[in-house]
């Protein structure tokens, strides 16, 4: 049994990596995945050739007796995996939910207004700073989707565009690993008390900033695709296209998404809690404001949170959920005496000793794999304290190393769906800026770590 969940686990995750060939939603692969891995652990369990390892490190095994009480410590363990799991399905519901408010009133066209530039080499900065600042308070994927309507609106010309769109995932993708909201993988690690708010902004920041303004610089300076202007719409929003409520919801959405992390500072709960409360008082200003001068009751249903829950990306979350509990399961099912992605982590230990070239190996992974899973394993393979080197390096690692392949990270993954980028261009012409900025970044993470107190 213990082989056939690990076949598993690796049928379902090849299939997953090769979804556009197959084209096959990766959700479908990840729930059966998810669900069959914990089907053989149980059967595997109740004949007695497989035992289970809690959080706690209590092994559990129908072989050593005490049937009722084993029984028990399996169907915890269960429990507790699908807890953990469902605070973070729950944070992404409520951010997902905000963000879709603020799109439907407009809020985003107001970015439009910081892009007064005819020049390519400026364009480009401007573009990279708001994807830069704006991944670290409403995630990367949601900060290029944003990002790629914008730009659609200054270049019209696609040949020109899509290089802008591809360095926008650099800089959304490097914004977003320096926070804890900026990133499902960062989002994962500070859930799971991996890291505080704090100490990630801290480490990370300027290896972060380093990892971002690297390929930019080598961009605008020998690329010819960022010389001379371009012809750019006037900036600022349309008379036509502006409500009354989109500026007051983009503050208020971003300022509520910002506030979690503070709630999770002063009430030392859970981040889910502070993103519910967070949620609750955006729908309430929702149900409210008046995003027209002559605003009807037919219209309002356009621009409520009803409407915003039916926009959230259900399938992202139900591929979470099947990603994760697949983990949990490879975490529980015990090898020798541990569980076995521990027990991984020792043999790789022994294989790499320097654990920063693993961390480096496993950033490079995260561009061919995806990063949640990754992310996910590694939660189970290391017992390092909160805020130690390891848990903020693989927290930049898995961010910024899915940039080097256009399916690398979900925000590439929508740059490549929004703009129908082709994976061979990617590589060739934008692959090896993306790396030495991961390296660049990386270098820097390990020299300042010591400094910064890691």
């Amino acid at each position: 049994m213990l082989i056939g969940v690990i076949l598993c686990f690796i049928l379902g995750y090849v299939t997953i990596i090769f979804e556009h060939p197959l084209k096959l939603d990766k959700t479908v692969p990840a729930l059966l995945m998810g669900s069959l891995c914990w089907a053989l652990l149980a059967m595997g369990f109740q004949s007695g050739s497989l035992a289970v390892v809690d959080t706690h490190e209590h092994v559990y095994s129908l072989l050593d007796g005490h049937g009722h009480e084993v029984e028990e410590g399996f169907v915890n363990t269960l429990l507790h995996h699908l807890g953990k799991t469902a605070e973070i399905l729950i944070f992404l519901i409520g951010a997902m939910t905000i963000v879709e408010i603020i799109d439907l009133h407009r809020g985003f066209d107001i970015l439009k207004g910081y892009v007064k530039t005819r020049s390519r080499s400026k364009l480009l900065w401007i573009i990279g700073a708001l994807g830069f600042i704006l991944s670290a308070i409403i995630d990367n994927l949601t900060a290029t989707i944003v990002l790629v309507t914008l730009i659609r609106k200054i270049i019209k010309n696609k040949e020109e565009r899509i290089w802008y769109v591809s360095l926008v995932v650099i800089a959304a993708n490097a914004g977003g690993a320096w926070s804890p909201i900026g990133d499902v993988t960062t989002t994962m690690l500070w859930i799971g008390d991996r890291v505080s708010t704090f100490g990630l902004i801290q480490q990370l920041v300027i290896p972060s900033i380093i990892c971002f303004i690297v390929p930019f610089i080598v961009a605008t300076t020998f690329l010819p695709q960022f010389k001379g202007e371009i012809a750019v719409e006037p900036g600022g929003l349309d008379d036509s296209h502006k409500l009354l409520s989109s500026g007051q919801m983009l503050y208020l959405g971003l300022g509520a998404i910002v506030f979690v992390p503070i709630f999770k500072t002063i009430t030392h709960l859970p981040p889910y809690m502070g993103m519910m409360l967070s949620l609750g008082v955006v729908w309430l200003v929702s149900e409210y404001i008046h995003p027209e001068e002559d605003f009807s009751e037919e219209r309002k249903e356009k621009f409520s949170a009803h409407h915003a829950l039916s926009r959230i990306e259900m399938s992202s979350i139900l591929f979470f959920l099947g990603i994760l509990m697949a983990v949990a399961a490879l975490e529980s099912m015990v090898i020798g005496d541990v569980g076995t992605l521990r027990y991984l982590a020792e043999r790789l230990q022994v294989a790499i000793p320097n654990q920063d070239i693993v961390v480096m190996l496993l950033g490079v992974l995260s561009a061919i794999i995806d990063n949640v899973p990754l992310v996910a394993a590694s939660m189970g393979m290391y017992t390092e304290p909160v805020d130690s080197k390891l848990w903020h390096f693989i927290a930049y690692a898995a961010g910024t190393g899915g940039s080097m392949l256009i399916i690398g990270s979900a925000a590439g993954v929508a740059a490549m769906g929004m703009e129908k980028i082709d994976f061979i261009w990617y590589l060739k012409k934008i692959t090896w800026l993306a790396f030495i900025g991961f390296i660049a970044g990386g270098a820097a993470f390990v020299l300042l770590n010591p400094l910064m107190g890691g």
